[in-house]
């Protein structure tokens, strides 16, 4: 299949080579354990300064032990298939473990990210009826263990809770390094995780096998916040057919072999670290060497040491390690490929990236809806064509460009909305029916709101957006969100936020806030109404 002949900007599912995976992520996770027992899974390294905490090699076998005794131990918490459980943290090793038992336990992970302050988290835990919660006592100067406790009412017993305001919550444990006198505060507390672990011993494999065999490919496995066309943000059901399937047809056409070593700087609350980092990594049967948090020091440190083969972040990231000082004392001889994508990679990136680190670049393109991905340029594609597309669609996935206003598909070359149908479309938004239908049409197209060009080979360029999300750094923003927040201030009688470009986020945020009458508003006050509230990237750059 591939491009329909007639002209039109359509592009038909190609179905030779790897057929769909039929298997729940936890069966993947599963059947690499079996053929891979010692190879390497996930490494940590180069964190001395948590002195050995992290110096982490889990071979395949002990990722599958380890998970599996994590889902005992949320089944030991009475949660049940179905049941909602969020994490909110940086990608420390729990996060690995909880995502992968919550997918062999039938639940469905709730990710937050982790910069993410007190409103924004209260509106995810409650829209997303989460009944557990796995969080980061400090994330930076954010006080999240603060945040929590003024939001629950504390239970009989360490971990369980109950609240008003979040009406599903029942329990709350803390990944991570643990607050300096927690364990010797008298009175209630979070559990630490060690301790939820440790909770496993009250059931049985034979339960967890049981569980795990009644999960199928399309139970959903996570939801997904994302800034949309409208209001606030929307819980993307994700399914593990597919995440697995995405997974799989990314490590096929981006040519992941099974001796990579592979460095992602990209979050594990967002697709791009989930999905096609952890997820690709496991498909492939290659080594995943995360980073907690992208520091462009330590990810030199890691690509270096780990001789890594592979690197995946956004172009700010990208040009970061590029400009950072000490770049010419690590030796990058081994990596081989670097994926990008969330905003538009220039070519001079491109080109510093093949002569300074030696490594080829591939584009990939999607959003969360699509459960990370719709297109990925090709390994032989010049960097001019992948400076002005975003390569071609995925095996299984059919494209269309419509125009918006007819829904008619237009000539190639022709702009209008992008639309793809097939395995990578979401369920829907989680409780909001209405936002489904508005986005996902009767004949099953995810209309995506980008709009976009194709060529008479496929390729795709994206030309602008029908949604007026800011994207900063790879990360949305939506500026309703921030002008609602804003327009909270006493002193302010109306806002607008605006885009505006920036040559290292590409995009960054400007508030035209008008004040009240006879009133003085600084913006050291606006500033400070921000801090704490909504999180750092939606805090506008310029007022």
């Amino acid at each position: 299949m591939g491009m329909t002949t007639d002209g039109l900007s359509h592009w038909q599912a190609e179905t030779s080579g790897e057929p769909l995976l039929e298997v729940t992520i936890g069966e993947l996770l599963d059947q690499r354990a079996d053929e891979l027992a010692t190879k390497e899974a996930i490494v940590y390294s180069c964190y001395p300064e948590f002195g050995g905490a992290l110096d982490i090699r889990w071979t395949y076998q002990e990722y599958r032990e380890r998970a599996n005794q994590v889902a005992r131990g949320l089944m030991a918490l009475g949660l049940n298939k179905g049941d909602h459980i969020a994490i909110w943290a940086a990608n420390l090793p729990e996060w690995l473990l909880i995502y992968m038992a919550a997918a062999k336990a039938g639940l469905v992970l709730v990710t937050i990210n982790p910069v993410l302050r007190a409103q924004e988290v209260e509106y995810v835990l409650k829209q997303g009826d989460v009944s557990a919660l796995f969080f980061m006592a400090r994330v930076r100067d954010h006080d999240c263990l603060a945040t929590m406790l003024s939001l629950i009412t504390p239970g009989t017993k360490n971990g369980e809770v109950s609240s008003e305001r979040l009406p599903m919550l029942r329990y709350m444990s803390l990944v991570g390094a643990p607050p300096t006198g927690i364990l010797e505060q008298e009175g209630w507390r979070p559990t630490l995780f060690r301790e939820m672990v440790a909770g496993s011993a009250q059931v049985s494999e034979e339960a967890l096998r049981e569980r795990q065999a009644s999960v199928k490919p399309l139970d959903p496995a996570m939801i997904q916040y994302t800034s949309g066309t409208t209001g606030f943000p929307k819980g993307a059901i994700l399914n593990h057919h597919g995440i697995v399937n995405i997974g799989m047809v990314f490590s096929e056409q981006w040519g992941s072999r099974q001796d990579d070593h592979g460095c992602t700087a990209m979050p594990f609350f967002h697709v791009g670290g989930c999905v096609l980092a952890v997820l690709a990594s496991i498909y492939a049967g290659s080594t995943l060497h995360p980073l907690i948090a992208f520091d462009p020091l330590k990810t030199l440190q890691v690509l270096s040491t780990e001789r890594c083969t592979t690197f995946g972040g956004v172009p700010t990231m990208l040009l970061a390690i590029l400009q950072h000082p000490e770049f010419s004392k690590y030796d990058l001889s081994s990596l081989r490929t670097v994926v990008s994508g969330g905003s538009p990679v220039p070519i001079y990136v491109m080109e510093q990236v093949k002569e300074r680190m030696g490594a080829d670049v591939a584009i990939v393109f999607g959003q969360t809806e699509s459960h990370a991905a719709i297109t990925l340029t090709l390994k032989d594609d010049s960097f001019e064509l992948k400076s002005s597309t975003v390569g071609v669609p995925f095996p299984h996935t059919e494209v269309k460009i419509i125009n918006p206003a007819t829904g008619e598909t237009v000539a190639c070359g022709e702009r209008g909305e992008l639309c793809c149908r097939g395995f990578l479309v979401m369920r829907g938004y989680y409780k909001m029916p209405e936002k489904t239908a508005e986005t996902i049409d009767s004949e099953g197209w995810l209309h995506t709101g980008d709009l976009a060009t194709m060529n008479t080979h496929g390729y795709i360029n994206i030309v602008g957006r029908l949604k007026e999300m800011i994207i900063r750094g790879g990360e949305n923003v939506f500026p309703r969100e921030v002008e609602e927040f804003l327009i909270r201030h006493p002193k302010v009688a109306d806002v607008q936020v605006l885009g505006v470009p920036d040559k290292f986020f590409v995009e960054e945020l400007l508030a035209v806030v008008l004040p009240q009458e006879e009133v003085e508003l600084t913006e050291e006050e606006l500033r400070a109404f921000c801090k704490d509230q909504i999180s750092h990237q939606k805090i506008p750059r310029y007022f």
